[in-house]
């Protein structure tokens, strides 16, 4: 018996079966993001529908948006405006009969570090997504933490310099300040451009501060980095270190791991981890 994992993107819905601890398949396709919310789920069910039901024990699903995580309801979906309210879980098991657990993509990213990743040997953990905003979730004595409202872990959205973290230690950093891509950034300190090397120097320092903001607050065993922006992590680590050590307790400072993602698809094995989770829960 397998479990799904399904990444609802912005423009695209991917469905991945996980057996044995392994992914052993993925199925994708483009969703009409401007759509009906039925036209969407229609279209998520003819994925889900690309694998045998019978063979399936239960499925997860990772969204960017907030969940009402007991009941499965689905608010506000990025990029799909229709996604207002919807009853995902009680649409998806009425039909299928099979448990179905949901959760904000971030949430999804922390849980699958934790099952497939770096955080399989830690019992507390932040994830901490640095893309084109900032996301985190947190797992607490093996379990995953959401909160009352999935809320639990928006550090980016905390006051910070003149704006927020998500603004200084997201790919917004280098668009809105230095008018460049992180991708071009990158590809400019890979060739050894001084500014580009400056920028991402800059650039650690800041994300250095929103890792002191999460051991004051959570003090976890290990920080897991995920995002597009880790791609260029040893262009800002250094600095990020550098901040990190003039942090108040110094049995903190080296007690914490900091780990890079490595996991390919860990939307989608994040998304099927929702199922062991629940299972521990």
């Amino acid at each position: 018996m397998a479990i799904l994992g399904i990444d609802l993107g912005g423009t695209n819905v991917r469905v991945g079966s996980i057996d044995k601890n392994s992914l052993v398949r993925v199925e994708s396709m483009s969703i009409t993001k401007d759509g009906s919310a039925n036209e969407v789920i229609n279209e998520i069910f003819i994925l889900i529908e690309k694998f045998s039901i019978s063979e399936i024990m239960g499925i997860g699903i990772g969204v960017p948006s907030l969940v009402d995580i007991e009941r499965g309801i689905v608010y506000d979906v990025q990029n799909i405006p229709s996604w207002k309210e919807v009853h995902l879980k009680e649409i998806i098991e009425n039909r299928y009969g099979i448990p179905v657990y949901i959760n904000n993509d971030a949430n999804c990213f922390t849980v699958g570090e934790k099952y497939f990743g770096k955080g399989k040997k830690y019992k507390n953990i932040v994830g901490l997504i640095l893309g084109t905003g900032v996301g985190a979730g947190i797992l607490i004595n093996d379990k995953l933490y959401s909160g009352k409202n999935c809320g639990a872990g928006e550090f980016g959205a905390i006051s910070y310099l003149k704006k927020t973290y998500e603004y200084y230690c997201s790919g917004q950093f280098f668009i809105n300040e230095y008018n460049i891509s992180g991708e071009k950034l990158f590809k400019k300190a890979k060739e050894g451009d001084y500014e580009a090397i400056k920028i991402f120097s800059n650039f650690g320092a800041n994300v250095g501060e929103a890792i002191k903001l999460i051991m004051f607050s959570i003090d976890p065993d290990a920080i897991i980095l995920g995002g597009s922006v880790t791609k260029s992590f040893n262009f800002f680590k250094e600095d990020m270190f550098k901040s990190i050590r003039g942090f108040y307790y110094s049995k903190s400072i080296e007690n914490i791991k900091i780990e890079v993602s490595e996991i390919e698809n860990v939307s989608i094995l994040g998304a099927a981890a929702l199922y062991y989770d629940n299972l521990r829960k």
